[in-house]
């Protein structure tokens, strides 16, 4: 054959015959990964008339029910992934502001008495203090300044340590307390007066900032900023390290038990979905013997728990324990049905959402009596006064 025959040939393949495709490796890309993660989707879809469902308890369903919301949540995926949903399962695009009207399926933009703009349960007055602390420039700062010179050596040599704060009681005239990274020195304790509208008594502070500035903060909202500060501390001087050694346990205190902080270790989605999940728990005896048989517990969501904290109590009221953790946390409670090894359903008790250092503080709290002064904000993660 001539060369001309064999372009010719080459020239008139029509149906690509002779076009090299390359070799397939079985390997999908990640777009092609995503579209067949929703696909399976689509197929439960198909197969159950209804989207996957959070709450059936199924382990595979609420897999598909996470992803779904994954999708959906992001826009870079659902834009990806559009041409592929055939059912609306992603939901209609928002392109226009007619679109947010015509998609508000909860009525929540309705107009009436019960639309969004119609505030409810918004107390008319709001108990707040006659004025604001705020800092300032400290004019004598040079008198105070050779104090956190001397604070800082003495930190440095031993004489002095910094320790957890776990009470009010501690904020006295002359000591010093390290809240968000800064020195402060209490210059000054006032009078206890009553300055809010509940009648509380609360105390005008003089403090002295280590950067220059100086406040007349409340006694207790330093507190508050020291118990939701997880890196707070209080400074010890040898005087007050001796003292609290004495005055810490007295012969005629008792031991009442140990209060303990504990992690689950549940692979439930249900549980391993809240972050920040930890139960406050009390027992007569030790912590390890109590927690010994947690997986066959409800109390301890039938599955092996990891102790984060304990801790001795002395004088405490048991029977009050569980009040005043509830009542302290709110709706920040853990609401969940069980089934224990005998097919009984239980609701466990004292498992709490919110970050380590709330949880520690509020075993502080609870430990010198003050927790009834107090309540935890879940919306902003932070203690506030009660």
């Amino acid at each position: 054959m001539k060369l001309e025959d064999l372009l010719r040939i080459v020239s008139e393949d029509d149906d690509g015959l002779l076009d090299v495709k390359p070799a397939s490796t079985g390997v999908f890309s990640a777009d092609e990964r995503l579209v067949n993660l929703f696909k399976e989707i689509e197929t439960f879809y198909l197969e159950n008339g209804r989207e996957p469902g959070g709450d059936t308890g199924n382990v595979p369903e609420f897999k598909l029910f996470s992803r779904l919301s994954g999708f959906r949540e992001s826009a870079e995926k659902s834009e990806l992934l559009r041409p592929f949903d055939e059912y609306g399962l992603l939901g209609k695009p928002v392109e226009t502001i007619q679109d947010i009207f015509t998609d508000d399926s909860m009525g929540l933009l309705d107009t009436g008495p019960d639309d969004i703009f119609t505030f409810r349960h918004v107390p008319k007055d709001v108990d707040l203090p006659d004025r604001i602390a705020k800092r300032k420039p400290c004019p004598d700062f040079k008198e105070f300044e050779p104090l956190f010179a001397q604070c800082h050596a003495e930190l440095k040599d031993g004489t002095r340590e910094a320790r957890a704060f776990t009470g009010e009681q501690q904020i006295r005239e002359g000591h010093f307390f390290i809240v968000h990274g800064v020195m402060v020195y209490v210059a000054h304790v006032g009078e206890p007066e009553r300055i809010a509208k509940n009648g509380k008594l609360n105390a005008r502070l003089r403090c002295i900032y280590e950067n220059g500035t100086e406040s007349d903060i409340l006694l207790r909202s330093l507190a508050r900023e020291l118990y939701r500060d997880e890196a707070g501390r209080r400074i010890l001087d040898s005087r007050d390290k001796a003292l609290e050694e004495l005055e810490g346990i007295q012969a005629e205190d008792k031991e009442a038990g140990h209060i303990y902080v504990l992690s689950s270790r549940s692979t439930l989605p249900a549980v391993t979905a809240i972050p920040n999940l930890f139960k406050i728990g009390f027992t007569k005896g030790s912590v390890q013997d109590r927690i010994k048989n947690a997986e066959h517990e409800p109390t301890y969501l039938m599955a092996p728990v990891k102790v984060e904290a304990a801790y001795r109590a002395y004088n405490m009221n048991v029977h009050k324990f569980e009040t005043l953790l509830h009542t302290f946390f709110g709706e920040n409670c853990l609401d969940i049905t069980v089934t224990d090894d005998a097919g009984k359903k239980a609701v466990p008790r004292e498992w709490f959402v919110a970050p380590l250092h709330i949880i520690e503080a509020a075993v502080q709290l609870l430990q010198n009596g003050e927790i009834v002064h107090y309540r935890y904000d879940g919306l902003t993660e932070d203690i506030v006064l009660r």
